[in-house]
């Protein structure tokens, strides 16, 4: 299937079929497709300033170097622009390493923070058989995951005593060069797995005790996706460092790093260089600022919790009505569902999940699922924040006709 053009949530193919994307395309078109504000700057800034030297200034990067810095919480006072979510987080990586004078990078056994070297290695859920070892000091934890528990009390869930003994295993393989601990609020890749609340703030703390720095990637879940601007503002916790790429752009190659004045200053002392062909292009840096306007102006923050709203209470309604669902989780509009054998015993079901992906398709639905060991296939249904009701209700129907012509 070849796709011949895309506008608004759909996207053609060579036949003109209109196929609903529930995924904002590599979950990143926050704004939807064609969005005519964004195509106006990407046209006045390709004829007129595109991309430059990187050691000249351009007002498109003091604009939106300041603006991030006006929208995030005292502490992210500094902006490194580059191009991709995996570029950021290599820089946030080197940035802690080269500030603690320490090595060692934890991050969650299902993280996905990208494919180039430092990022790769802090990358667990998928991508790490057959390339040879990964860089020194690289270390995983479980990530909280309620819907399968690994610890319990009483019943319930017990992510602390799993993060209190996450970090004693941590401890005793460390060689005392704990730099940072890199973490997404929400685990897409890793299968829509959101942070209970509370847990942010205990990682914060294990992290202080350790003088690790707490690294927080927002590819996913910046710029409004998850009913609030950034989702580490809904656990009172401010990162050391942060990193924002997909939603950032709205879809165009933009990513950030942002860190306090102190962090940066002493990095810049001590000779931090990371440094690409693109860093500080204007071309993108203009769509950023474009992008933070429009989801302002509109209230897309405001858009993105109601409109999760009517997409969760359908979900739900969608899970009463058939087995296979197992679980509806997440936030705002980045929301995920599990599917497997049967809701009593929980066991995965990675075929039907894959039939329910390609009979999603046919009937006009593009749907994203990953299968990971020990869990069902997960939906990842991230629709644009201009999706609108109408949509919405499309995408509920198109996917239970698909689950009702397979079980």
């Amino acid at each position: 299937m070849i796709i011949e053009r895309a506008k608004g949530s759909f996207v053609y193919d060579a036949d003109g079929r209109a196929i609903l994307d529930f995924t904002s395309g590599q979950m990143s078109s926050l704004l939807g497709h064609g969005h005519p504000e964004i195509a106006a700057v990407v046209a006045e800034h390709a004829s007129n300033l595109d991309h430059l030297f990187s050691g000249m200034l351009s007002r498109p990067v003091v604009d939106l170097a300041t603006q991030l810095a006006k929208i995030t919480p005292p502490g992210l006072d500094r902006v490194l622009l580059l191009t991709t979510g995996a570029e950021a987080n290599e820089a946030a990586i080197k940035m802690a390493k080269l500030y603690t004078g320490k090595f060692e990078i934890v991050s969650f056994a299902q993280s996905w923070h990208g494919m180039t070297g430092g990022a790769a290695s802090a990358t667990y859920s998928a991508g790490r058989k057959g390339y040879g070892p990964a860089a020194v000091g690289s270390y995983a934890i479980p990530a909280p995951y309620p819907y399968r528990p690994r610890f319990e009390r009483d019943g319930q869930f017990d992510w602390q005593a799993e993060l209190d003994y996450a970090f004693d295993l941590i401890d005793r393989q460390s060689s005392g060069n704990l730099a940072a601990f890199i973490a997404e609020p929400i685990l897409s890749s890793g299968g829509l797995i959101d942070l209970p609340l509370g847990y942010l703030a205990a990682l914060k703390k294990k992290c202080s005790e350790r003088s690790m720095l707490l690294i927080l990637d927002e590819a996913q879940t910046g710029v409004g996706r998850t009913g609030m601007m950034f989702a580490f503002e809904r656990d009172g916790v401010v990162p050391d460092i942060l990193t924002l790429s997909k939603t950032l752009g709205a879809g165009l190659p933009l990513a950030a790093v942002m860190t306090s004045a102190v962090i940066e200053e002493e990095c810049h002392a001590r000779g931090f260089l990371f440094y690409t062909t693109h860093v500080s292009d204007p071309l993108p840096a203009a769509v950023g600022l474009k992008v933070l306007e429009v989801v302002q102006r509109d209230k897309l923050v405001d858009r993105a919790r109601s409109a999760g709203q009517r997409l969760e209470a359908g979900l739900r309604a969608l899970q009463d009505s058939v087995d296979c669902i197992g679980d509806v989780r997440g936030r705002g509009l980045l929301l995920g569902i599990e599917i497997v054998k049967s809701r009593a015993c929980k066991q995965a079901a990675p075929d039907l999940g894959a039939a329910i992906t390609r009979e999603c398709m046919k009937l006009g639905l593009s749907m994203n699922i990953v299968q990971l060991p020990g869990m069902g296939g997960i939906f990842r249904i991230a629709p644009p924040l201009t999706v609108s009701d109408v949509e919405i209700d499309l995408g509920l129907d198109l996917l239970k006709e698909a689950i009702s012509k397979l079980v």
